[in-house]
């Protein structure tokens, strides 16, 4: 199954995805993870990546296409995925079907995990990071076993500066501007599910695992 999975920043998609993944054993692909990975690489392309990224912009299409395009091709990815983060707009969105339209493939089912601002807010304000491994935890909702450490590699967890409240705030408008085009080309086809996203981890999930299940 091919899933896209969307939501504002810090609304929980990225927790739903692993729950996604784990229940349909399909690869998670999240283009944070792709950036953090090229970044890695040191090249022309990787700094321009850490540039917008660092600014708590959004990475150029032309860039997040080619990357996808090229993720999309491995072999793990030949009985589904999930996107996380992807497409951001509609111009990702039409790039995407023609990607899959090339090998007689499409998406199956687009979630939409809609919360309410003020708790976006409260998310991210407690919201730290590895800078290693990419694993997210939250003060409050999801600590992390030893304060300040990674359960998964230990290394010192941060406070990334895309997550200060004016920057949320500029990055929830240009996400409100950029998504309902997404919204309206998926609703159009029939395939898109609004899921209420300011109850618990398990809630969530439940409603997305009933749909799947319809599907099944």
């Amino acid at each position: 199954m091919k899933i896209i999975l969307l939501g504002t920043p810090g609304g929980g998609k990225g927790t739903q995805a692993k729950l996604i993944c784990d229940y349909l054993k399909i690869p998670h692909i999240s283009t944070g993870d792709i950036f953090r990975s090229k970044v890695k690489d040191g090249d022309a392309l990787a700094l321009e990546i850490e540039d917008y990224t660092q600014k708590g912009k959004l990475v150029p299409d032309y860039i997040t296409i080619s990357l996808i395009e090229d993720r999309l091709k491995k072999e793990d990815c030949a009985n589904g995925f999930l996107l996380d983060g992807f497409p951001r707009n509609e111009n990702q969105a039409e790039a995407l079907d023609l990607i899959l339209n090339k090998q007689n493939e499409h998406i199956d089912r687009v979630f939409l995990i809609d919360v309410p601002e003020a708790a976006i807010l409260d998310r991210l304000a407690g919201r730290r990071v590895c800078p290693k491994c990419g694993e997210s935890y939250h003060i409050k909702y999801n600590p992390p076993k030893i304060e300040g450490k990674c359960d998964i590699c230990g290394t010192d967890l941060v406070h990334r500066s895309d997550d200060q409240e004016e920057i949320i705030l500029d990055r929830l408008a240009i996400y409100k501007e950029t998504t309902k085009p997404i919204l309206d080309f998926y609703n159009e086809k029939g395939i898109l599910h609004k899921i209420k996203g300011d109850d618990g981890i398990n809630d969530i999930f439940n409603r997305i695992r009933k749909i799947l299940d319809a599907d099944g």
